[in-house]
């Protein structure tokens, strides 16, 4: 393709955004829109995604021996957990150790619990995290006959409804972030439609002089582009500031909250969304001209 082409088709395209500017701001604008939407939707699952990951982290199981358990039964106990391949980490926290950590719990008023100290009632215990939420439950059952074992506690009920609320908010986000992704290629298409309209007498005398299709549609294309690449990146932009700005404002008023902040993660989204709006943009601008093609 000769540089003379090139230029012929750049100065064409930047001559229809200025003859249309009116056009060309509110198709920059619906693309603004559409991907500022989808890009907060996307952050509002990624975040939603981590909560429901470190809750399921948060999730152990308490195993508690009887008070007869002799050493060689929590031994035998502490071998069934080591040969588990369901556990992925485990504690044996001894009553001496739970009466400690819960002085600290109770902080300045642990002297409630001074009358403990003699007599200590708490039971010797081992504290289970597995691999997947979903093991908690069954890897439960597996300790709960022991003979050594008083009681196992992990959340019964809690667990089954953690787990219900987690893979609801994965394909509610999914099915959330494909629906806006297709309303925004309509928006943009129908929006680009309108411009190219507005040039379809243009078109056709282009055609009847002998104009390739590719001739006609190249502009065109790079009208769109550069629509779509102007709109995610005022998109982008507002994301960028306006998402770190909520981090900032978060860590000062919620700081146990722990939101999505891996900017590996943030600019990988960043670049996606600056893609993503070139491609409607383009996709916008082939399904818009094709029709006035056929003349």
């Amino acid at each position: 393709m000769k540089l003379k082409t090139i230029g012929y088709y750049f100065r064409e395209a930047f001559q229809y955004i200025l003859r249309n500017s009116w056009l060309s701001i509110a198709s920059i604008g619906v693309v603004a829109v559409s991907l500022l939407i989808l890009g907060g939707s996307l952050l509002l699952v990624l975040n939603a995604g981590n909560v429901a990951d470190n809750l399921e982290s948060s999730v152990e199981i308490s195993i508690f021996l009887k008070d007869k358990a002799t050493s060689a039964q929590i031994k035998e106990v502490e071998d069934k957990l080591t040969s588990s391949p369901e556990v992925a980490q485990f504690e044996f926290v001894s009553k001496e150790k739970a009466l400690e950590e819960m002085k600290n719990n109770f902080g300045e008023r642990q002297d409630i619990l001074a009358g403990l100290e003699e007599e200590n009632p708490l039971p010797d215990a081992f504290r289970v995290k597995t691999n997947l939420v979903e093991q908690v439950a069954p890897l439960a059952k597996q300790f709960e006959g022991l003979p050594q074992v008083d009681q196992v506690r992990f959340g019964q009920g809690v667990v089954e409804k953690l787990m219900a609320l987690s893979h609801w908010v994965r394909v509610a986000g999914l099915i959330t972030m494909v629906l806006l992704g297709v309303a925004a290629v309509f928006l943009i298409a129908t929006t680009i439609r309108l411009s190219v309209f507005a040039r379809r007498r243009e078109i056709e005398i282009m055609k009847f002089l002998g104009a390739t299709n590719w001739f006609v549609r190249f502009p065109f294309l790079l009208e769109g582009m550069f629509l779509g690449l102007a709109g995610s990146l005022l998109a982008v932009a507002a994301i960028y500031y306006g998402y770190f700005s909520l981090i900032a404002s978060i860590k000062i008023s919620l700081p146990f909250m722990q939101m999505v902040s891996d900017p590996n993660l943030i600019l990988i989204m960043m670049e996606g969304l600056l893609l993503l709006g070139l491609f409607i943009g383009a996709a916008g601008s082939m399904i818009s001209v094709r029709r006035f093609l056929k003349v």
